[in-house]
């Protein structure tokens, strides 16, 4: 494996990588590597000559406020982990490699970008689309993959891509959980033992919304406050939001209607920490 610290050097190798005819993808993340980053790196190597993951705890995505200085941070531990999942390259570039002096270009989507974490976190969106630009105009991929947990981000990836013609196919991996239902995500080794105990029920609410479309439920507030009793009742959790949209415009749903694709997304923090997950099903 071969780790690239230098944007300009990545570029290169990965420009050389095409011209010799391989089929790039990346990965990329913040590191801080779970079974479920395992899981994305995976599916890369099934559909590329070349799987390319990038760590990089990117700061124009945090606000102020945020986890950006104590978010996990073990390169070394990341570096075995991309090595032992077959990576090729591993991009690790600094924040002042990322974002040089004078910085002053971001991307900003509009519409799928404003709801959910876009009303929470302010400026989110704008700086995950930003990075997401500037690595795939970096590693230059046929194929990018990314987790359905972040469901929202994906959308506007999407969005970013079609409307400006980035040549790039995205993939999404399901959502990989841990026994109890939990999501995989890095922030969960902030939970205590009775925070972490009590996450579960994020998934477990989930699971009954899918019920409730299932047997036939079609109001969305009805599906909303059962999933906020279960989340209230029973733990300290602190909702952010539960939203049940429409999948693709992440529009606010009232009335679901049968054969509509649908994603229920909620947000809930336990203690300091604050957990995200999803579920998309045809109602």
């Amino acid at each position: 494996m071969k780790t690239i610290c230098d944007a300009s050097l990545m570029q290169q190798d990965a420009e050389a990588a095409r011209l010799r005819g391989s089929r790039l993808a990346l990965v990329p993340t913040m590191g801080a590597l779970h079974d479920g980053h395992v899981a994305l790196l995976h599916a890369a190597r099934g559909r590329a000559d070349l799987v390319i993951l990038s760590v990089f705890v990117n700061p124009t995505q945090f606000a102020e406020g945020e986890d950006y200085e104590r978010y996990p941070r073990d390169i070394d531990r990341d570096s075995a982990i991309a090595r032992e999942s077959g990576v090729d390259v591993l991009f690790a570039p600094s924040p002042e490699g990322m974002y040089g002096k004078g910085f002053q270009s971001f991307v900003s989507v509009e519409g799928v970008s404003a709801p959910f974490e876009g009303e929470s976190r302010p400026g989110h969106f704008r700086g995950v689309a930003t990075v997401v630009a500037k690595l795939l105009n970096i590693t230059k991929p046929h194929l990018a993959v990314f987790g359905q947990k972040d469901a929202q981000q994906v959308a506007v990836i999407r969005r970013m891509i079609r409307d400006l013609n980035f040549n790039v196919e995205i993939l999404v991996v399901p959502t990989v959980r841990e026994a109890d239902g939990l999501a995989m995500s890095s922030r969960n080794a902030y939970l205590s033992p009775r925070e972490r105990a009590e996450a579960a029920v994020l998934s477990a609410s989930l699971r009954k919304a899918e019920e409730l479309i299932r047997s036939g439920e079609r109001r969305g507030e009805a599906i909303v406050e059962t999933m906020r009793g279960m989340i209230s009742s029973g733990t300290s959790g602190a909702i952010d939001y539960i939203a049940v949209a429409d999948a693709d415009s992440l529009a606010r749903l009232t009335d679901l209607h049968t054969g509509q694709e649908v994603l229920i997304t909620l947000a809930v923090r336990f203690g300091k920490t604050r957990l995200i997950d999803n579920i998309q099903i045809t109602a």
